[in-house]
């Protein structure tokens, strides 16, 4: 019998099987029915074959119908039947296909009165079922947003660890650091050379589990939520130090969903990827602790002053408490924050079983952090100098370098101290503001530079790059350029009287004269007018290849006036300029650089020992000696103090008193010292026969403590020279201006050119014997 869902239909066609017109009908009719009364069923049609193998249900049993258990099925009312049927319940699909028959949950009631069997489920298991669907539904929509965002990353097999950016470790004479350059400010530290606490103080502080996850702590990210919502406010950050890594490394540190899925995601990375030590030394040797520094290297050198490898406990817990806020926690800023922060992570320490409580309690007593270093001194204008050089020295480079420098350390804070305690003590009165300090060996090697008064307040080297007119201090090129062309000794004579260049007329700083006198003592006075005629005899064109040729770099004019230094140079060239004097005449290029090496050892570059090149030939270079130690004997630097020592020099002073020099030397070094303005302001009458010869004397005393004397180059003996004092400023007089380019047609017809002159004023001054000529020489004539 089959049964249909439109059971109800007065119109069902029930199947055929047969299709002959003999066939039997064996269809159903409405008679045949049970119609759910539980009373005799409707007789049986006769008519047609009759099937033994199918029994037909018994509906007239009368145990059935009084079975109150039992209930029949109803497919409706029979045809006869006058009552209406019941309307049924819509049934959906899936109840459908669940079950047809199932009974409605909507029933008011079970059938005749009976509770139903089934137990209604309680609130808690509903909402169980709640929360475990919304769990469901989470994990699905997170998924999604995790697979969503790591599809935005590149392929994870394409990623390469980005190199750290090169430190450059700027190192003395003796090896020792002086100086860090680079993005990170130190070199990276093995793991391996580090202390056992100082990563320790890291993990008990930052990720307690980081030895138990792999890249992301749920149970720490857990703990973060939960301290968060019981203060009100971000306490805690649930990232482990693998996180921070991936963050370091890869991405941006702006705040988004974005780039903690990613975070998360390059973490499992890195961990796959690396182990755990890796891990920890690549954290240790980026992380940023503030001032710039990044990596524990940098941030022990910028705080305490020493490697990471000499850090004690309680200063590697102050380094662990700076990563939370680099800033505020700064030693520097907020000691006694700092100093807290640190002794929470000794507490962390103490709880992970890094330290003993007894440890973690008497740290800051027992050793107290180191006070942060003052800021860096007159040796960052040194490490500025050796980055300017290092391209062209070994090119472009990727990697952490040790430069091996020339510079002494006790000489340079000797230099550092001289120059800052003149201008503090005598600065303001002569109204100089800034100076330089550099000090040469004889063959070039810086052993001092101090590009500045203040390094903290001005970072620009005036020792390397200020162009600043020498005055006088360029005479002794002019000197040695005459001798050179004219075949004179110190002892030859020159007219110390007015004289015109076409319109020029060059003065003396007394704008007095002196007459006929030799070059040694025109040299040791500068004598203004000496010079400008030597100028002349030798040629401008000369004097500047003579300078040129001794180690001047900068473009020079040549006209009469170079003679009393107007053409501008820098420090360090004049002071190398003068070595040769101080060598007995080999060119003496300046450098700083001795070595450039890896921090794996590897050598890149190394200074070559050149051969010598004869610049002075030695008899001269014994004149110029000659010449130039009476200006400290009885010119105008006679108040320099060297004691033991022979020394030369020369001393400068530009128009206006823009600049004051005195470049001096010995046998053992070369130092240069300039003083003036920035803005080329005039100062109130600073000379170089003052507050730089008492620098320069104060610098080269202790240069020389324990050093032994040695004479200058030369046999020349000078004589003694005549006490007067001219002075060393030239004043340019009314007329043309001094930088107008030379020709012979700018020479007054009353000066000399050949040297007859300066031959008749020697045999006249010869015939002086007498008083007349004694007065005569020492007031330079009536």
């Amino acid at each position: 019998m089959a049964i249909g869902r439109g059971s109800g239909r007065d119109e069902r066609r029930e199947p055929t099987f047969g299709s002959g017109p003999g066939s039997s009908d064996i269809r159903l009719t409405p008679d045949d029915r049970p119609t759910g009364s539980g009373g005799p069923a409707a007789p049986r049609r006769e008519d047609g074959p009759r099937f033994d193998a199918r029994r037909e249900p018994d509906f007239s049993d009368p145990d059935r119908a009084a079975d109150p258990e039992r209930r029949e099925p109803s497919f409706g009312p029979s045809a006869g039947s006058g009552a209406a049927a019941p309307e049924r319940e819509p049934m959906s699909y899936w109840g459908w296909v669940m079950g047809r028959s199932r009974p409605s949950r909507k029933a008011a009631a079970p059938a005749r009165g009976r509770s139903s069997s089934r137990p209604r489920r309680s609130l808690i298991g509903r909402l169980v079922s709640f929360v475990v669907m919304l769990g469901v539904l989470g994990a699905v929509a997170g998924g999604g947003v995790v697979a969503y965002y790591a599809s935005r990353m590149p392929p994870l097999e394409n990623l390469e660890i980005p190199k750290r950016p090169p430190n450059v470790v700027i190192a003395d004479m003796n090896g020792k650091p002086i100086a860090n350059r680079g993005e990170t400010g130190g070199a990276s530290v093995p793991l391996s050379e580090m202390p056992k606490f100082v990563p320790q103080a890291f993990i008990a502080i930052e990720d307690r589990r980081f030895y138990d996850h792999w890249g992301v702590d749920v149970f720490g990210l857990a703990r973060a939520v939960k301290a968060n919502i019981e203060r009100g406010g971000v306490s805690q950050g649930g990232s482990t130090l693998t996180q921070q890594l991936a963050k370091n490394l890869f991405l941006s540190p702006a705040r988004s969903l974005e780039r903690k899925v990613q975070e998360a995601v390059l973490a499992f990375w890195l961990e796959r990827k690396f182990g755990k030590q890796k891990i920890l030394e690549m954290y240790l040797n980026r992380v940023y602790f503030g001032a710039g520094a990044y990596g524990v290297e940098a941030a022990a050198q910028r705080y305490f002053g020493k490697s990471i490898r000499k850090v004690n406990i309680s200063e590697a817990a102050m380094l662990a408490g700076l990563v939370k806020a680099p800033s505020r926690l700064s030693p520097s800023h907020d000691p006694e924050a700092a100093r807290n922060r640190a002794d929470i992570v000794l507490q962390a320490m103490a709880e992970e079983g890094y330290v003993t409580r007894e440890q973690a309690n008497t740290a800051f007593r027992v050793t107290p952090p180191s006070p942060a270093p003052k800021p860096q001194g007159a040796v960052g204008y040194v490490a500025d100098w050796v980055m300017d050089q290092l391209d062209g020295l070994i090119g472009l480079y990727d990697e952490d370098l040790v430069v091996e420098t020339t510079i002494d350390p006790k000489l340079e804070t000797e230099a550092e101290k001289a120059l800052a305690d003149g201008i503090a003590k005598r600065g303001a009165k002569l109204g100089v503001t800034q100076g330089v300090v550099v000090s040469l060996a004889p063959d070039g090697a810086v052993k001092a530079l101090v590009g500045g008064k203040n390094y903290s307040e001005s970072q620009f080297n005036r020792a390397t790059a200020a162009k600043r007119q020498p005055g006088s201090a360029f005479k002794p090129f002019v000197y040695l350029a005459a001798l050179e062309a004219e075949n004179l000794d110190p002892d030859s004579i020159r007219n110390d009287a007015p004289l015109k260049l076409k319109g020029w007329t060059p003065e003396n700083y007394t704008r007095r004269y002196g007459g006929p006198m030799s070059l040694t003592y025109a040299l040791s006075q500068s004598v203004n007018t000496v010079a400008v005629r030597l100028g002349v005899e030798a040629g401008p064109v000369n004097v500047v290849h003579t300078a040129e040729r001794l180690g001047i770099v900068s473009p020079l004019v040549p006209n009469p006036s170079i003679a009393l230094g107007t053409s501008e140079v820098t420090p360090i060239e004049l002071a190398s300029a003068y070595a040769p004097f101080a060598n007995g005449g080999f060119e003496a290029k300046p450098y700083v650089v001795r070595q450039v090496k890896t921090s794996d050892g590897e050598t890149l570059y190394k200074r070559k020992a050149e051969a010598q090149k004869q610049v002075v030939d030695t008899s001269r270079v014994g004149m110029m000696n000659a010449m130039l130690r009476e200006t400290l004997r009885s010119g105008t630097a006679r108040s320099a103090s060297l004691a033991g020592w022979p020394a030369a020099g020369k001393t400068g002073t530009s128009q206006d008193f823009r600049d004051a020099w005195f470049i001096g030397y010995t046998a053992h070094m070369v130092t240069a010292v300039w003083l003036g303005n920035d803005d080329n302001s005039p100062t109130k009458h600073a000379s170089g026969g003052g507050l730089p010869v008492a620098i320069w004397s104060r610098y080269m005393t202790e240069a020389h403590k324990g050093v032994a004397v040695a004479s200058l180059p030369g046999e020349w003996i000078p004589p003694v020279a005549e006490p007067e004092q001219p002075g060393d400023v030239y004043q340019a007089g009314p007329g043309r201006n001094a930088d107008e380019p030379y020709s012979s047609a700018h020479v007054d017809e009353g000066y000399y050119d050949d040297g007859r002159g300066d031959r008749r004023a020697q045999r006249e001054r010869r015939r002086d014997d007498g008083p007349l000529g004694f007065l005569k020489d020492l007031f330079g004539g009536f």
